[in-house]
């Protein structure tokens, strides 16, 4: 054949087809490319697998028609069944389409059924309020227009203002329809704001939600329409308040303060671009706008105006009225102080108190045969309660110095005049134990001098009475004599204003919580009151006397315990009653605050230089941690300064933690961190806090009375301290020659000119009265044997360990050393 037949060119079946393809690439270039494309051959086996094709039988002839080519080793009946199967497929994949498209229409008109219900059920609800509304508007309408016709029967007019007044009363209806226009502007305003906020579903199909106005909003509609109808709203007048402003104030307060909704306040905070709660804290600038926006008045005061409210106020003379006096009992220890006291009021406190030595102030009320009252505070006289002690001068205007006849002055004597001194309050000297044979109370009188004390047997003007305890010799005269200074006194106080008084000792009682023994110096203490003592503050829940008598008020000088605080006090605070628990709160919260703040800037007071120089010198510093807890707060105090007078350059006691009450497993636990003992003075620990310190291996110790407890820890802090090392010289020896030895090195043939040479005592070489070297021996013999120590006139040979440069006319200095323990 040739080309121009029309039919193809000669070639193999299923060749290369060529074919153009554009390409396209960026910036708008093209590219026209000419691609062949390649058929894949084929090979289709002949009917009846495995047999060799036949001559001139045609490919694929025993196949079904309409199977096309099928893969080599395909039988017909396989081909049948891959066929079925694939009809069977597609005929399942149609029923299934046709299926979901009938559930898609299913839901899809169930849906619209739904909206429809909807609609209807929005709409028939719509239509009830609308008349509900009309009918009770109708109501209202004709209530108003009866009520205009009675008030004009009642009140006739003159004929020539009878046409201003039809006027005024003629558009009735119209304040109506403007109230109804009125209220459906706001409706609107109202859905338009719900619609820019949350879409609910019945917002979305087109209702608003079936909401129901309540009873109190229709009632203040019908108000608002009526006062309307009768001649305008009549808007109440504002009050123009002045709200006190501090540094910083919640928003809750500061509406309350203003007397406005605390919503409307957040609302204008908000539209000054402030997002806040009414528990959030704004600054005093702000609050200030806020107040003006109002229309109030502001007074800014800062935060220690609060204590303003207890400020001190002049007594009038007409209101003043006697007291009893305050006596403070002071001297040294075992002078007989509390035994005195016993024997004024016949009762037996020393043998409560721990080892016969008071430990608390003690505050008692006593009545004279004369029917005189005296109230007396008895404090401790051992050197570690003078804080104890001074606290006692500055509540007092009597003081009795006791002073044993057979002791005369002593330390604590000193300490209780120069506390006297120091209060300005008068004296009355008692010599105690006049009763005892070597009793001297001339030699009292005369060391008083010392101290600027001149009695009256001596022309002075301190009183000063011989007493005995025991006996109950010049009781009397002791009482005279403070019933007379009292006099002289003229001791006055208020006693129908607010309580004020001083917290003589404070305590964490485990039945009845905090409690504080007061003594009341002006007003009067009442069951009910409110007080702030201190960092705490409460309201009196019970007031107990001396005589452990429940009692509803305690006027001026009367001791009483308080029951009720929030806090244990501490012991020389001041109680003061208050009107309201707001401002006792407040001002405890701002002194606690205060504290906080002094003690943070005395910490940041101190330097980068001031901390390095403390470190260095701690470095060297062994301490001895502790904890104590004690039963009130005047010995927890004075156990802590008795503990900072233990110790020396070397060696410290450290108190982690101090407080009142039992012993607790927080504190169990904050020893354990630390490795310090826990001392528990006149308490014991709870239950818990026992089993804690026996799993961690906490040691608890008690003790009830103070020189026991001083004692122990100055014996635990002398086991801190470094042994003291001391040497004894036990002789001399002096180099005569020096030879060689092998494997000895160099040995010195020595003389012991004084004392003894002994192997296992230390040595220092001296040249020309110089050390040269110190150290011990390697060898000691004396002629060729080893000993262990050689006499004074004997030859010897030495060697010493490590060092060989030994000449003849050394000198061997031997001596020994030993540790001696030391103590505080």
């Amino acid at each position: 054949m040739s080309d121009t037949d029309g039919k193809k060119p000669l070639g193999l079946r299923g060749g290369p087809r060529s074919g153009n393809v554009k390409q396209s690439f960026s910036h708008g270039r093209t590219k026209n490319v000419v691609v062949e494309t390649k058929r894949k051959r084929v090979v289709v086996p002949k009917p009846g697998a495995g047999n060799a094709a036949k001559p001139g039988s045609t490919p694929g002839a025993g196949a079904p028609s309409g199977s096309g080519k099928r893969p080599a080793g395909i039988s017909d009946a396989e081909m049948d069944r891959r066929l079925k199967a694939v009809q069977a497929a597609k005929a399942r994949e149609a029923e299934e389409a046709a299926r979901r498209e009938a559930e898609d229409k299913a839901r899809a008109e169930e849906r619209e059924r739904r909206r429809a219900e909807a609609e209807a059920k929005e709409r028939e609800q719509k239509e009830a309020e609308e008349r509900a509304r009309a009918r009770a508007e109708e109501e209202e309408r004709k209530k108003r227009e009866a009520e205009v016709q009675r008030q004009a029967a009642a009140a006739p007019v003159p004929p020539k203002e009878d046409q201003p007044v039809r006027g005024k009363a003629a558009p009735a209806r119209k304040p109506e329809r403007d109230n109804r226009d009125d209220r459906n502007s706001r409706g609107k305003g109202r859905d338009d704001g719900r619609r820019s906020g949350k879409l609910t579903l019945n917002q979305a199909l087109g209702g608003e939600g079936g909401r129901q106005k309540s009873m109190a909003a229709m009632k203040r509609k019908q108000e608002r329409a009526r006062q309307k109808a009768m001649g305008g709203p009549v808007e109440r007048e504002k009050v123009v308040r002045d709200v006190q402003l501090p540094e910083a104030i919640v928003v809750s307060e500061l509406a309350n303060r203003m007397a406005e909704r605390v919503a409307d306040v957040v609302k204008s905070l908000m539209n000054m671009g402030m997002m806040v709660t009414q528990n959030q804290s704004i600054d005093a600038d702000t609050a200030e706008l806020i107040i003006e926006e109002f229309g109030h008045k502001v007074t800014r005061v800062s935060d220690a105006d609060v204590e303003d409210v207890i400020k001190e106020v002049e007594e009038d003379e007409a209101d003043l009225k006697s007291r009893p006096p305050v006596i403070t009992i002071m001297g040294h220890v075992d002078h007989g102080k509390t035994s005195l006291l016993d024997a004024i009021r016949e009762t037996k406190v020393t043998a409560g108190e721990a080892g016969g030595i008071t430990q608390h102030i003690g505050a008692y009320q006593v009545e004279t045969k004369d029917g005189a009252v005296l109230s007396f505070l008895d404090t401790p006289g051992h050197a570690a309660f003078t804080s104890m002690r001074s606290r006692g001068a500055q509540v007092t205007d009597v003081v009795v110095l006791v002073v044993a006849a057979d002791d005369a002055v002593m330390p604590q004597t000193i300490e209780a005049i120069n506390h006297a001194k120091a209060a300005e309050v008068p004296m009355i000297v008692a010599i105690n134990k006049c009763d005892k044979p070597d009793a001297n109370p001339d030699k009292v009188r005369t060391d008083l001098l010392q101290h600027e004390v001149i009695v009256e047997k001596l022309s002075g003007d301190v009183q000063d009475v011989e007493v005995s305890a025991i006996t109950g010799k010049g009781l009397d005269e002791l009482l005279e004599a403070i019933a007379l200074q009292a006099e002289i006194l003229e001791l006055k106080a208020n006693p129908d204003r607010a309580a004020m008084g001083a917290v003589i000792e404070a305590q964490l009682d485990v039945g009845r919580g905090p409690v504080a023994t007061v003594l009341v110096q002006t007003g009067t203490l009442k069951q009910g009151d409110i007080f702030v003592v201190g960092e705490q503050w409460g309201k009196v829940r019970a007031l107990v006397n001396d005589q452990g008598d429940r009692v509803k008020a305690a006027g001026p000088s009367v001791p009483v315990e308080v029951l009720g605080l929030n806090g244990t006090p501490e012991a020389g605070d001041v109680l003061n009653v208050v009107d309201t628990e707001a401002q006792a709160r407040e001002i405890a919260e701002y002194r606690e605050q205060a504290a906080k703040d002094k003690r943070a800037a005395a910490g940041a007071a101190t330097t980068l230089d001031q901390l390095l120089a403390k470190a260095k010198a701690d470095e060297n510093v062994a301490e001895l941690p502790i904890l104590v807890k004690a039963d009130v707060q005047g010995s927890a105090e004075a156990i802590v300064q008795a503990m900072e007078k233990i110790g020396n350059d070397e060696v410290r006691v450290r108190v982690l933690h101090y407080g009142v009450g039992a012993i607790t497993e927080t504190d169990v636990g904050l020893a354990e961190a630390s490795g310090a003992p826990v001392i528990g003075f006149n308490v014991r620990a709870n239950a818990s806090a026992r089993n804690s310190a026996n799993q961690k291996g906490v040691e608890i110790r008690y003790y009830s009375v103070i020189y026991d407890l001083v004692d122990d820890v100055k014996a635990a802090a002398s086991g801190l301290l470094s042994d003291e090392i001391r040497e004894t010289f036990i002789g001399y020896a002096e180099i005569k020659e020096v030879f060689k030895v092998s494997n000895v090195g160099k040995v010195a043939g020595c003389l012991v000119t004084e004392g003894v040479a002994r192997r296992s005592a230390g040595v220092r070489l001296l040249r020309d009265n110089v050390v040269i070297h110190e150290g011990t021996l390697k060898t000691l013999k004396r002629f060729k044997d080893e000993v262990p120590e050689v006499q004074s006139g004997q030859e010897c040979g030495m060697a010493f360990e490590n060092y060989d440069d030994i000449r003849p006319a050394d000198v061997i200095e031997i001596f020994e050393r030993e540790s001696v323990e030391r103590s505080l």
